[in-house]
């Protein structure tokens, strides 16, 4: 890739899990990373080593994604040293899990907060960079499955995660003219931090492959959203989810 044709995708929630597979393959595309954090330090530096590793330039970008203020005057110091992004990954997410009428207003808020403010919250100061740039690019959101089929004891979530999609397909439509394409991917149940106290069993009963996915598997699809193999696809909700629904 020369240097006419540098690219950087900004991973969110790029320390562990799902985020770090979905850094690290893109790394190993040919992408530059910016690899974002809150709180992981320690695992955001390993994952950025592990990505220099492979022949591509990593930095570290650190910003709690519901503080508005702070994600911007973070994204808009990166777009002055190192100029527009070619993509976004929006990887992070957060959950908080109670019935409804058992749920507290702190419950509610982080989740939305995190999970649907933060769309807004890192793509606004992001988008015109893009734009400006006049070279297409990617924008993927991670959904749920929750947030197309709704969990019990998921209110919260579920209510982010679909608004998520919703959000995803409207900007897919502002942006479609200016080549950069906007999709959304909907795990099931991934092997992760977030899902490690679940009933193995259960997902043998829900899921008809009998298991759960893996967070590489995820990073696969997102990987093939930025090639350009997938310029003309936009507006679209890839489930990773081994035929749950």
């Amino acid at each position: 890739m020369s240097d006419d044709d540098h690219r950087c995708i900004l991973v969110t929630g790029a320390g562990r899990g799902i985020g770090r597979a979905i850094a690290l393959r893109l790394a190993r595309d040919g992408f530059d990373i910016a690899v974002h954090y809150h709180s992981s330090r320690e695992a955001a530096e390993g994952v950025a080593e592990e990505i220099r590793g492979l022949g591509r330039q990593a930095r570290l970008m650190c910003f709690d994604l519901a503080d508005r203020s702070a994600a911007r005057a973070a994204i808009e110091a990166d777009i002055a040293e190192y100029g527009a992004c070619h993509g976004v990954v929006l990887s992070a997410g957060y959950h908080s899990d109670a019935p409804l009428p058992g749920m507290s207003d702190e419950q509610w808020d982080r989740v939305m907060d995190v999970n649907l403010d933060g769309f807004y919250n890192v793509l606004r100061p992001m988008i015109m960079a893009m734009i400006q740039r006049r070279r297409g690019g990617r924008i993927i959101t991670l959904s749920s499955a929750a947030g197309e089929l709704g969990n019990r004891g998921q209110v919260n979530y579920s209510a982010a995660k679909g608004g998520l999609i919703a959000a995803t397909r409207a900007l897919s439509v502002e942006l479609a003219k200016r080549n950069i394409t906007v999709n959304c991917v909907a795990p099931g149940w991934i092997e992760s931090d977030m899902t490690a106290a679940i009933d193995r069993e259960s997902i043998k009963q829900t899921v008809p492959m009998q298991r759960p996915g893996q967070a590489d598997e995820v990073a696969g699809t997102v990987s093939f959203l930025c090639s350009d193999d997938a310029s003309y696809i936009t507006r679209q909700v890839i489930a990773v989810n081994g035929g749950l629904y």
